[in-house]
């Protein structure tokens, strides 16, 4: 379609879209592509300069692709070369604030498809007998970190994909540094880059209607001369378009600026029409009498913002910290000066996702917020940000000032007191002045923080600088996102991964963080192959030289395992051939809590071994086989807990009223369980071996935490499952 019919269409009479209000030659072009027109490329890419109007165009297309919406829309009266087909809904997965993996499987979930890994939803895709039609806004908007570049991870590990799949028709609004790069993977025939500010794309006529509409004393603006009168409203519209040079965002500044504060505008004079972002900010702020660089400082702290916005208790701390000056006056006096570049918004979730009412608890300051009704405020647009960020001499020292402020405000450095935004965000902040490795050693922060913020911003560091507690925290995030464990579950899967890191002071620091945990990690062991598990004692001998009962966990292990006994052929001892567990299997295979082969049989190509471990301390226990002995029937039915398992999940509940008590989740499969009748679990899976003692309540003695082997305590980093859809 020829873009030069925009004019035509506008000479023919036609109405212009009502949300979009012009832009007739890229409504055309995307019209084509929805209806497949002969010619029409498979790929279109929408790219422009910040605050061309993408994300206002792009909406406006969507409304006439829904069949609900379409029904509000004045479609007969709209150019019909501009209106697509009346089809099914597009797959619209945006990207706005998700990372590459959550936009990938948010289309994965739209076309229920059966994939378990990011590769298989193209293949999928690619089977498909007809095509698929999907839209990818906001991509300059993805990730839940600003300063980590998912967008671009967006393009290359989404969007280029999905544009080499013939089946996918697609529509994505990328970025211009990125747009080239994402056209270029296809021949020219298959991809059409339409460009808002290109000549071709240009809508200078659009803009003027635009400026016109929003001045119109009958939309809601104030009655004055220039919203009032046809000609004057005309002529300051044309005048607005013609400074603005294409930029939507430009206008709507500079109408909702003098709209707001209409007292020492001159419409005649023209160099109070802004010609930028940057100067619609300044101009407004000296047509009331500021200093431009003080409406700059106010705005700073939401240039930085993370997340849905800045609570507006921090705005003033934040200002302050980042004018090296106390700007508490300024923000009281300057509300007005700030009102046309702000808005508030309210927050989506709840902020005491745990559910303990720990915030409620918390007192007044930052920490009240929690669970309270909080209001956020951010800038109209991201082109808003980057303006008022690129007027900074120092991005880094802002942020490092940010960061500092955002500390001071968690009340006796306690995370369950401070404000979810600080919680939340603080790493954000902390990566783009450079200081996240330093921030990364407070067990604390890394069970109360939104683990996908964290994660992305942590995987934002090279690897090579970040502690041990933050690769522990790196290879467990991905278990943490995918279960959407709250803050208390969170820590229990942390304290855990610390002990099996060799990291014990850290799991034993978020047993004083407040945190209700179900049970405490005695040991772990990094032993692999490890098949079956159970408790059971030995007998042997104490300091006094009387006969006691010592109880292990007899781990069944391939031949050859150090430390192990090899068992007859066929496995018919007592402990490795009985289930005797006392767990409920709910995997689809009906395994017993002997792991993946469940009878205790040899493998195919081996024997196996029996290995006893210590039941709560880390140390293995050299025993005559034949004096290992299990608890009966009777034993561990009189037990007041019982657990049943699935593939990589457990559940610990008490027998009385079969009250869930713990729940783990596991990043591998699992491949053995036993719970001892006094609640140690200890559980096998292809990482290792591991005890923990359930703590039902809080318990009058708490066990303590054996020293840990020694060994490294560097984790390695993992990207965890595949399929992770976090």
């Amino acid at each position: 379609m020829s873009a030069s019919d925009g004019g035509n269409a506008r000479a023919a009479g036609y109405t212009p879209h009502p949300y979009v209000g012009g832009r007739t030659a890229a409504l055309r072009a995307l019209a084509a592509w929805r209806m497949r027109w002969p010619g029409a490329p498979r790929v279109i890419v929408l790219t422009g300069n910040p605050g061309s109007g993408r994300s206002r165009l792009l909406t406006g297309f969507l409304m006439m692709c829904d069949p609900e919406y379409r029904k509000q829309l004045p479609l007969d009266d709209l150019d019909p070369a501009t209106v697509p087909p009346d089809l099914p809904a597009p797959a619209v997965p945006s990207a706005a604030g998700r990372t590459a993996a959550q936009v990938l499987w948010l289309l994965a979930d739209h076309f229920e498809l059966a994939a378990g890994r990011n590769e298989d939803i193209f293949a999928e895709l690619a089977a498909r007998e007809e095509p698929v039609t999907v839209v990818v806004p906001d991509v300059d908007q993805a990730g839940p970190v600003r300063a980590a570049g998912e967008a671009a991870r967006v393009v290359r590990d989404v969007l280029t994909p999905l544009a080499a799949t013939e089946t996918v028709q697609l529509l994505a609004d990328v970025p211009r540094e990125l747009a080239t790069e994402l056209a270029g993977t296809l021949p020219a025939t298959q991809v059409q880059v339409i460009d808002l500010d290109a000549p071709e794309w240009a809508d200078p006529k659009g803009l003027v209607l635009h400026a016109e509409t929003a001045l119109d004393a009958g939309s809601g603006a104030p009655e004055l001369p220039y919203t009032t009168d046809p000609a004057a409203r005309r002529a300051l519209a044309e005048a607005l378009a013609a400074r603005a040079a294409g930029s939507r965002l430009t206008v709507q500044l500079a109408v909702q600026s003098l709209l707001m504060q209409p007292e020492g505008f001159d419409p005649a004079d023209a160099s109070q029409l802004p010609a930028s972002v940057g100067e619609a900010l300044d101009l407004h702020a000296r047509r009331l009498g500021a200093d431009p660089l003080t409406l700059r400082l106010m705005l700073a702290p939401l240039a930085f913002a993370e997340g849905e916005g800045l609570p507006v208790q921090l705005l003033g701390t934040l200002a302050s910290a980042v004018a090296g000056r106390d700007m508490s006056q300024d923000i009281a006096d300057g509300m007005l000066l700030a009102a046309p570049f702000i808005e508030p918004v309210e927050p989506s979730s709840e902020d005491d996702e745990d559910g303990t009412g720990a915030g409620a608890e918390a007192g007044a300051g930052a920490g009240a917020g929690a669970g309270d009704s909080r209001t956020l405020l951010r800038l109209m647009h991201p082109a808003l940000a980057e303006e008022i960020r690129s007027g900074l001499p120092d991005i880094r020292d802002a942020q490092t000032r940010i960061a500092m402020a955002l500390l001071e405000e968690v009340p006796q450095q306690d995370w369950a007191q401070a404000d979810p935004y600080i919680r939340d965000h603080l790493a954000a902040h902390t990566l783009e002045a450079g200081l996240l490795p330093q921030l990364l050693t407070d067990p604390g922060l890394f069970a109360h923080a939104d683990p996908v913020t964290l994660r992305a911003a942590i995987e934002a560091v090279p690897l090579e600088q970040l502690g041990a507690p933050a690769r522990t925290y790196l290879r467990t995030a991905p278990l943490l996102t995918r279960s959407q464990a709250p803050a208390t579950l969170r820590a229990a899967f942390l304290e855990s991964a610390f002990v099996e890191d060799g990291l014990a002071p850290y799991a034993e620091a978020l047993h004083t963080r407040g945190f209700r945990l179900p049970w405490r990690t005695l040991w772990s062991v990094p032993l692999a192959g490890v098949r079956a598990v159970t408790t059971a004692s030995v007998a042997a001998v104490g300091e006094d030289g009387t006969a006691v009962s010592r109880p292990v966990a007899a781990l069944l292990v391939p031949e050859g395992t150090p430390g192990s006994r090899t068992l007859p052929a066929p496995a018919d001892g007592a402990v490795a051939s009985q289930d005797g567990t006392g767990a409920t299997d709910e995997t689809a295979a009906g395994e017993g809590a002997g792991g993946a082969d469940g009878d205790g049989e040899a493998p195919a190509g081996g024997r196996t071994a029996l290995l006893l471990h210590d039941l709560r301390a880390p140390e293995y226990v050299d025993a005559d086989l034949s004096q290992v002995v299990q608890p009966s029937e009777e034993d561990r039915e009189a037990a007041p807990l019982g657990f049943s398992r699935g593939a990589d999940y457990l559940r610990v509940w008490a027998r009385a009223d079969r009250r869930v008590v713990a729940a783990l989740v596991s990043d591998s499969p699992v491949t053995g369980a036993d719970l001892s009748p006094d609640g140690v679990l200890v559980v096998a899976t292809e990482r290792g071996v591991t005890a923990r003692q359930i703590l039902v309540a809080a318990p009058a003695a708490a066990p303590s935490v054996p020293a840990q082997r020694t060994g490294t305590t560097d984790a390695d980093a993992s990207h965890g499952l595949e399929g992770d859809h976090s």
